[in-house]
């Protein structure tokens, strides 16, 4: 989950790193009010998950609470890399005298912390590697032994950190990794971290991307998400506990097991077809989870067939012929089903479905293999 500018600031304030003053608008009225307490001379962030956002416009210098308003005028309802801007901080200018970079990324390869630090900020980190490779530098960071002095110490020296910013930078990673480590976060970044002309160091951005999967020892966490930025059906699903991703094909996929899923859509991309979506019911799906993601495929419009994919290992394939059965029953269904059942109580699994076909007449199609599955599908699709 990622969060907001506004959001992650406020949990980087919390922590002890310093920010600029500013507030969160909604309206037009806001953005003159909070400029006017600010006196006139204030940054307009549109607030999209999205980086690049000033390239694209999405950021705006004010020197008056007349421009600010105007300058809402444009950026309210503007959309920046396909995200509409409905929010926008409002923060106050700074005197800027230097820009550098901080942060902390997961790692998987090294299974560990990556801290990233530069003397030089304000750009895509990936910009600072290319045009300034010997102003970055980076060490990996085991979570077991945690973030040591002497290991800031070696990446600000490697990056050209002048030394009298060293104890002020030093104070700020290790609050980075104090909220990389409580949250449990993917991602923990300040670009720019600003030095001010009257010698205040001060996070001028911020951005925090918290684990999906920690989500629920997070609650106070869960409530920031800003679901204006993430796909209706995938709120949908979401709020239903299905692993769902919105695609922009015609197939939908149900599969169980992350693995099957992606292997039956590649499949379907062999065969010449597009996926509408990624959906895995687990390992151990119940009938109802399987009703429940039959019925949010169905929401999605484009789909003109759906692709069920289900190998019974601790999912029985009678369990799912019945889940199925049960999904029909309560609801009218005039899409195509193509379903492959193999494994665990495959044979009773199949006499479920052909006995509630021949009574109901709804239009299931059961293959044995997933090559045939996938063939079957684009010819519906078609």
């Amino acid at each position: 989950m990622r969060l907001h500018e506004y959001q992650a600031k406020q949990i980087f304030s919390e922590h002890g790193i310093p920010i600029a003053k500013g507030e969160v608008a909604t309206s037009v009225d806001d953005v003159r009010k909070i400029a006017e307490k600010l006196g006139g001379k204030v940054v307009l962030k549109s607030q999209v998950l999205v980086g690049g956002r000033g390239k694209a416009g999405g950021i705006k210098l004010s020197n008056s609470a007349e421009e600010a308003e105007e300058l809402a005028r444009e950026l309210f309802g503007k959309v920046i890399k396909g995200h509409l801007v409905s929010k926008i901080y409002v923060e106050e200018q700074l005197a800027i005298d230097k820009e550098m970079y901080v942060g902390f990324t997961l790692d998987r390869s090294r299974k560990g912390f990556t801290l990233i630090v530069s003397s030089v900020g304000g750009m895509d980190i990936e910009e600072i590697a290319a045009e300034h490779p010997d102003r970055i530098a980076s060490v990996t960071v085991d979570p077991i032994y945690g973030l040591w002095d002497y290991q800031i110490r070696n990446v600000l020296y490697a990056a050209g950190m002048p030394k009298e910013y060293f104890k002020q930078v030093t104070a700020i990673i290790k609050s980075l990794y104090s909220i990389l480590v409580k949250y449990e976060a993917e991602l923990t970044e300040i670009n720019p971290l600003v030095v001010t002309k009257s010698g205040e160091m001060i996070a001028a951005d911020a951005r925090l991307n918290i684990d999906d999967n920690a989500l629920y020892r997070h609650k106070e966490l869960e409530k920031l998400r800003d679901y204006t930025e993430v796909n209706q059906l995938e709120r949908i699903a979401d709020e239903k506990g299905l692993n769902y991703v919105k695609l922009d094909g015609n197939i939908g996929v149900i599969a169980n097991g992350a693995g099957m899923s992606m292997a039956t859509m590649d499949l379907i991309y062999l065969e010449g077809g597009k996926p509408a979506n990624f959906l895995d019911i687990g390992g151990g799906a119940s009938s109802e989870v399987v009703k429940e993601a039959i019925s949010t495929i169905l929401m999605d419009e484009n789909v003109k067939v759906i692709f069920m994919n289900i190998f019974g290992g601790i999912t029985r394939c009678d369990e799912v012929a019945n889940g199925l059965v049960k999904a029909f029953s309560d609801m009218e269904v005039s899409t195509p089903i193509v379903l492959r059942l193999a494994g665990t109580n495959e044979e009773e699994g199949r006499q479920i479905i052909q006995k509630f076909v021949k009574k109901s007449g709804i239009g299931i199609y059961v293959v044995e293999t997933m090559e045939e599955g996938a063939k079957k599908a684009v010819e519906l699709a078609r």
